[in-house]
């Protein structure tokens, strides 16, 4: 398993472990108000999350292609491409140019 995978899973259950810790230290007496220390605690609950999933993607090379149904993986063809088909639905095909460019008109800014 992928540890961004495992670390995005862990999301959820570290959120309930944070409620769970600060409602015990407020109904001992230890915090004064519930909401005055979770939502702050929540805040770096998240950003750590947050830190260590960039992290565990930089070291697993990028975003796992298996995220997103239907991308495709680098440095393979697009098939849709290859058979004429255009990459998006209700965009053209890009146009290839049939006859070579005057370079010298395009420099100068005139028409040809």
């Amino acid at each position: 398993m992928s540890h961004y995978i495992m670390i995005r899973r862990l999301r959820a259950p570290a959120i309930l472990l944070l409620v769970g810790v600060v409602a015990l230290l407020d109904q001992t007496g230890v915090v004064d108000h519930f909401w005055r220390w979770f939502f702050p605690l929540l805040l770096i609950l998240l950003g750590v999350i947050m830190l260590a999933e960039r992290a565990a993607l930089a070291t697993e090379g990028g975003f796992p292609a298996t995220f997103y149904p239907g991308a495709s993986c680098p440095g393979t063809p697009d098939p849709r491409t290859a058979t004429g088909i255009p990459p998006y639905p209700g965009q053209p095909m890009a146009q290839v140019p049939t006859e070579p460019r005057d370079s010298k008109n395009e420099s100068e800014g005139g028409l040809s």
